[in-house]
C-alpha cells in the first residue's frame, strides 16, 4: 500500500516538473516572438520609409530638372538676358568607393588641386551620402572631356548640365536688369519662395528681383536607375520642367547704350521717359558693373573692390541716390507762387546779385545780378533772388505741399526695388527730426532747391515729364509686357496716372515758356543744349554739396573734387508735343549748364534723329559769349 502511494506521488511530481519546464519554455518562445515582432514593427512601420528610401537609392534615384528662367528683351525685342548651358562637377560620396583615391585620380585628370577638392567635400559634409556634393561650377570643355574619358575610373563623379544666367549686354543696363544669386536662409524662411530649396537661384536686384514671379519656371524631375558606381543605366520616368515667362522692358537698348556712353567717364545718372506713357526709355547709372560676376562667382578681392569703390557702382543712382534738386526745384516754386497768387506773370523783382533777409545776405549765382525779372525770365536765367522772395511769401509749409503734390519726397512706384523717397522738409518735420524750430531764412534755401531738400533723378524726371505732357503725373514703367515661352502675351503694362500737377493750364503755359527760354532764349542758362531743328526746353541746376561761405579757401578752382557741386539738367523735347523727357545728374560736375546739359542734348538728338556723332561739349565752357549758369 505504501509502495503504490509512493509511485503515485512520483508520477504526480514528474508531471508537475514537466509542466513547469514546458511553461518556462513557452514563456521564452513567446518572449522571443514578442521581441522579434517589436523589432519588425520598428523596422517596417516606424523606420520603414527610411529603409525603403535607402534601399531604392541603391538602384533608383530622383534627379531634379531645373526650369529654364525666362528671357529678358528690350522694347524692340533685343535680347538682354539669356540662359547658357554649363557643366557642374560633383561627387556622390556613397558611390565613390575610396573617396581619397577617387579625388587623387580626379585631381590628376582635370588639374584641380586635391586640397581644393577635399575642401569642397568638407564643406558639404552635411549633404546626405547619396546626394551629389558640388566640386566645381561651370567647368570648361577640356575638363568635361577629361572626366568623360575616365568616367569608369572615377566612381561617384558626375557632371550635371545646368542652365546658367548670361547677361548678354554685360555692364550695359546692369542696374535695370539686375542679377540673380543663390537663395539664402532668410529668404527661404520669409515664405516668399515656397518652392525654393537651398542651392536654387533667385533674383537679387533689378528686374530679376522685381519680376521674379514671371521669370522663374516650375522645376521638373526624372527617376533613373543607376549601377553600383552611381552611373545612370536608364531613365524610368520624366516630368518635364515648365520654363519661366519672357519679359519685355520699356528700355530702348540703343538709347540705353547712348546714355551710358555719355556718362561713362563721370559718376552720375541719366534717365529718359516717354512723357505720355511713363515708359522708361533709358536708365543709366555710372559707374556700372558686370552682373555675370554674380553668376560665375567672384573672389573676395573682386567683391571688396566693388563694394569699396567710392563712386558706388552697385547703386542705381537714378532711383537710389538722393541729391538736393538745386535750381531744377524752381519749377515747383514757380508753380506754387503762380497758383497761390503771390506772383503772376507780370510780377517783377529786382536782382542786384544778393538779397538781404534779417542779418544775413543771400547771394544770387550771378554776382552782378539780373536786374528786374519776372517769373519767365527768372526761370530762363535761374535768378536766385527772384525765387528767394517767392519762397519767403509762400512759406515752407505751402511750398512743401506743392512739392509733394508734384511727386517729390515720395516713391514714384517704379517697378524696381530699393527706390529712395527723398525728403521735402516742413516746419513740423524739422521740429520732430531735429528738435529745433524752423527759421525763416531756411525757406529761402529750400525755395531754390537747397537746404534739406533731397530728390532722386527719377522723381525729377517724372515731374519734368508731367510739365511736358500738360500736367499728368505718370507712374514710371520698366516692365512693358510678359509672354509665355511659346509667344502668348499674358500681361501688357499700360499707363498708370498717379495724379495731376497742382497747376492749371495757364500756370503750366507760363512755366513752359520759362523752360523754353532756358535753352532757346538769348540769356538762357542752357543755351549750350540748343539743337538745330529740335526745340528743347529744360532747367539747369547746381547742387551744393556743402555750404559755401565767404572767403572759404576750399572753394577755389583747385578745390577737392568731392567738394564740388553736383550738376543737374532736366529737359523735354519737343517743346510742343513732347516725345521724350530726360533727367541728368553728374556728381561733382559743378554747373548743370556746362556738364549735364550737353549730355541731355546728345541723348535727345540721338532719340529724335536716330543717332548722332555730335561732339560732346566739356564742362565750364562759354556759349556764344554767355556765361554758364546754375
Amino acid at each position: 500500500m505504501k509502495r503504490e502511494a509512493f509511485n503515485k506521488y512520483l508520477k504526480t511530481a514528474d508531471k508537475d516538473w514537466y509542466k513547469r519546464r514546458l511553461t518556462a519554455g513557452m514563456f521564452c518562445v513567446m518572449a522571443a516572438f514578442t521581441v522579434l515582432s517589436v523589432r519588425l514593427f520598428y523596422l517596417q512601420v516606424i523606420e520603414g520609409e527610411e529603409y525603403r528610401r535607402l534601399s531604392e537609392n541603391n538602384c533608383i534615384r530622383l534627379q531634379n530638372i531645373d526650369a529654364p528662367r525666362g528671357l529678358v528683351f528690350d522694347r524692340n525685342g533685343k535680347l538682354l538676358v539669356d540662359n547658357r548651358p554649363s557643366f557642374d562637377l560633383s561627387i556622390v560620396i556613397k558611390d565613390a568607393g575610396s573617396v581619397k583615391e577617387t579625388l587623387e585620380k580626379l585631381s590628376r585628370y582635370v588639374g584641380i588641386p586635391e586640397q581644393e577638392l577635399t575642401a569642397k567635400i568638407e564643406a558639404g559634409r552635411d549633404v546626405p551620402a547619396y546626394k551629389p556634393v558640388l566640386l566645381k561650377q561651370d567647368i570648361d570643355r577640356d575638363t568635361l572631356a577629361a572626366v568623360e574619358v575616365h568616367k569608369f575610373d572615377l566612381p561617384g563623379v558626375v557632371v550635371d548640365t545646368r542652365l546658367r544666367r548670361q547677361y548678354v549686354q554685360r555692364e550695359s543696363g546692369a542696374h535695370v536688369t539686375g542679377y540673380i544669386g543663390e537663395i539664402n536662409t532668410d529668404e527661404i524662411k520669409s515664405g516668399k519662395y515656397p518652392e525654393f530649396r537651398v542651392g536654387d537661384m533667385v533674383g537679387k536686384f533689378g528686374v530679376e528681383k522685381a519680376s521674379e514671379s514671371h521669370l522663374r519656371g516650375k522645376r521638373g524631375g526624372r527617376q533613373v536607375e543607376v549601377n553600383a558606381k552611381g552611373q545612370v543605366v536608364r531613365v524610368l520616368k520624366t516630368v518635364d520642367s515648365e520654363p519661366g515667362q519672357n519679359i519685355y522692358l520699356t528700355i530702348d537698348q540703343s538709347l540705353q547704350k547712348k546714355a551710358e556712353s555719355l556718362i561713362e567717364s563721370v559718376p552720375g545718372a541719366v534717365a529718359a521717359m516717354d512723357p505720355d506713357t511713363g515708359q522708361i526709355l533709358a536708365m543709366a547709372s555710372s559707374p556700372s558693373f558686370d552682373p555675370n560676376m554674380f553668376v560665375n562667382g567672384m573672389s573676395r578681392e573682386e567683391w571688396d573692390l566693388l563694394v569699396s569703390n567710392p563712386f558706388r557702382p552697385m547703386e542705381n543712382k537714378a532711383i537710389q541716390a538722393e541729391y538736393p534738386p538745386a535750381s531744377t526745384y524752381k519749377i515747383v516754386t514757380a508753380i506754387a507762387g503762380l497758383e497761390e497768387r503771390v506772383i503772376d506773370e507780370n510780377t517783377t523783382f529786382y536782382c542786384p546779385g544778393y538779397y538781404v533777409y534779417g542779418d544775413r545776405i543771400f547771394r544770387c549765382w550771378k554776382k552782378t545780378g539780373h536786374g528786374s525779372v519776372n517769373v519767365v525770365k527768372a526761370l530762363a536765367v535761374s535768378c536766385d533772388v527772384f525765387f528767394y522772395q517767392v519762397g519767403q511769401k509762400l512759406g515752407v509749409d505751402r511750398l512743401a505741399r506743392y512739392a509733394k503734390s508734384c511727386g517729390l519726397g515720395d516713391l514714384t512706384n517704379v517697378d524696381l526695388d530699393h527706390e529712395a523717397k527723398g525728403l521735402i522738409p516742413t516746419s513740423a518735420w524739422k521740429k520732430r527730426a531735429i528738435g529745433v524750430a524752423w527759421q525763416g531764412g531756411e525757406t529761402l534755401s529750400v525755395a531754390i532747391g537747397q537746404g534739406y531738400n533731397l530728390t532722386t533723378p527719377l522723381q525729377m524726371l517724372v515731374l519734368t515729364a508731367a510739365v511736358a505732357n500738360g500736367g499728368n503725373i505718370c507712374t514710371p514703367l520698366i516692365l512693358k509686357s510678359v509672354e509665355t515661352a511659346d509667344g502668348k502675351t499674358v500681361y501688357d503694362n499700360e499707363r498708370q496716372l498717379i495724379n495731376r500737377l497742382p497747376a492749371g493750364k495757364r500756370t503750366l503755359d507760363i512755366v513752359k515758356r520759362g523752360l523754353w527760354e532756358v535753352v532757346n532764349g538769348r540769356s538762357g542758362t542752357a543755351r549750350i543744349a540748343h539743337a538745330d531743328g529740335i526745340e528743347i526746353s529744360g532747367k539747369t541746376g547746381t547742387a551744393q554739396v556743402v555750404s559755401r561761405k565767404k572767403n572759404d579757401n576750399r572753394y577755389k578752382k583747385n578745390e577737392a573734387a568731392h567738394l564740388k557741386p553736383h550738376a543737374w539738367f532736366v529737359a523735354y523735347a519737343k517743346s510742343k508735343h513732347s516725345q521724350i523727357a530726360v533727367a541728368v545728374i553728374v556728381e561733382h560736375g559743378e554747373h548743370g549748364s556746362g556738364t549735364a546739359a550737353p549730355i541731355a542734348r546728345e541723348l535727345i538728338k540721338s532719340y529724335m534723329r536716330g543717332g548722332t556723332d555730335s561732339e560732346y561739349v566739356s564742362k565750364n565752357t562759354q556759349y556764344n559769349g554767355f556765361e554758364t549758369g546754375n
